[in-house]
């Protein structure tokens, strides 16, 4: 019987636990350019609008989401209707709700939104309770949440199903 005690056990239950650990970082840290969009859900031929973007956004991210549609990312003026839309989001940018509403008024039918926004200790950070708050009251469901890069939360809205009568 092996005993996990052992300087053999104890050494091969703590590599365990930290190849175990640095996977999880590495699922939970994609960067950009190694499959955010397929995390997105962004395929070959969407069309996808860009808002909020400014310097402190991670322009990785926006350059992969055009090179995988296979389109540039259209600009904030636009009133084209899109596939998704992406917003980079800080605190102190207005009201949420209001975003997420002008969101909605691009989408095609099935369409998404990924919000953007600062992780924890970033200037800018939006509590997460901020935006499961602001989703239904804009008519959207907050589906996923994952790291998008080094500093920014990518939070998945998806427009709520209404019931047939």
């Amino acid at each position: 019987m092996h005993n996990c005690f052992s300087k053999g056990g104890l050494l091969s239950l703590t590599t365990a636990r930290k190849s175990w650990r640095d996977e999880k970082e590495s699922q939970l840290s994609t960067p950009a350019g190694s499959g955010i969009s397929a995390r997105m859900g962004i395929e070959a031929g969407f069309l996808v609008l860009q808002r909020g973007f400014s310097d402190d956004c991670d322009n990785a991210i926006s350059e992969e989401i055009a090179k995988v549609s296979g389109n540039a990312l259209v600009g904030e003026d636009s009133q084209e209707v899109v596939d998704a839309v992406i917003t980079w989001w800080r605190e102190d940018d207005g009201d949420l709700i209001d975003e997420l509403v002008d969101c909605l008024t691009y989408l095609t039918e099935g369409g998404q939104v990924w919000l953007l926004t600062p992780k924890v200790g970033r200037d800018g950070h939006v509590e997460p309770s901020d935006i499961q708050d602001a989703a239904p009251t804009a008519g959207l469901s907050l589906t996923s949440t994952f790291q998008a890069s080094k500093d920014w939360i990518a939070t998945r809205l998806v427009a709520r199903k209404i019931g047939k009568k």
